[in-house]
């Protein structure tokens, strides 16, 4: 029997999550599937670690499937080195943890398309042509102080920046973050720069750049950084001019 973690990326609306929910009642009632979870990489809850958390506490083997078309590599590597990272922090036993292949490699990959567009004619949504839409009255410009950029660039990617983003924007919402001292934003970015630092993130205004991160520094970064504006010195690496490696 297998124990079995679908992992979506992420989920910021009521319909994601029930989403996924349906899908887990689906694996679960597999005749060969002994437990089923879901979770998501990034934004969005249960999280990767907490479902871990869940799924570590009993020795069978663990199967993670991936429930995203495309899958880049880099993801699925920062999957695999988050687990490793949190492994490597954990002194209790861990059972085996697999992750499957991407849905785009498996043979039933193109009978599900053909079952998709034979029923496509009673399910499908109309686009139909509409009037242009009527010009927006007006933004608020928001009045947050600060902003936290995560690097998304390949080498963050493939050190857990996913990861690292989805218990950043979960904190953020858990800790009203928008409305707590100066006001927090963040934001994805591409290429942050110093790829030897990664996973790499910028807080400004001060525009100060936090390399090697994980979730405690995280939560560290929002503790004395975001609400009471003091650097976290010892994770944060200042232009030098120079090439700099990870301390420590």
């Amino acid at each position: 029997m297998k124990r079995i973690l679908l992992l979506a990326r992420s989920a910021a609306t009521g319909a994601a999550l029930r989403e996924m929910e349906a899908l887990r009642d689906q694996a679960t009632s597999l005749p060969d599937v002994a437990d089923a979870l879901f979770a998501f990489a990034e934004e969005g809850s249960p999280s990767l670690r907490s479902a871990i958390e869940t799924l570590i506490a009993t020795p069978e083997p663990v199967l993670i499937v991936p429930i995203l078309v495309p899958v880049e590599p880099s993801f699925l590597l920062g999957v695999k080195r988050s687990l490793q990272r949190w492994q490597g922090g954990d002194s209790r036993p861990w059972p085996e943890i697999r992750i499957a292949p991407p849905f785009s490699r498996q043979a039933p990959m193109r009978e599900l398309l053909a079952i998709v567009i034979d029923t496509a004619e009673a399910e499908t949504t109309a686009v139909e042509k509409v009037e242009a839409p009527p010009p927006l009255e007006g933004s608020v410009v928001p009045a947050q102080r600060r902003r936290v950029l995560v690097c998304q660039g390949g080498p963050c990617i493939r050190a857990g920046a996913e990861t690292i983003w989805g218990h950043l924007r979960n904190e953020q919402k858990r800790l009203s973050l928008r409305t707590s001292g100066e006001g927090t934003m963040s934001a994805k970015t591409s290429c942050l720069g110093p790829c030897s630092l990664a996973p790499v993130l910028q807080v400004w205004p001060e525009g100060t750049y936090y390399g090697g991160v994980d979730e405690a520094g995280i939560d560290r970064i929002v503790e004395e950084h975001l609400l009471r504006g003091d650097i976290v010195e010892d994770l944060a690496y200042l232009p030098t001019g120079t090439k700099q490696r990870l301390r420590g």
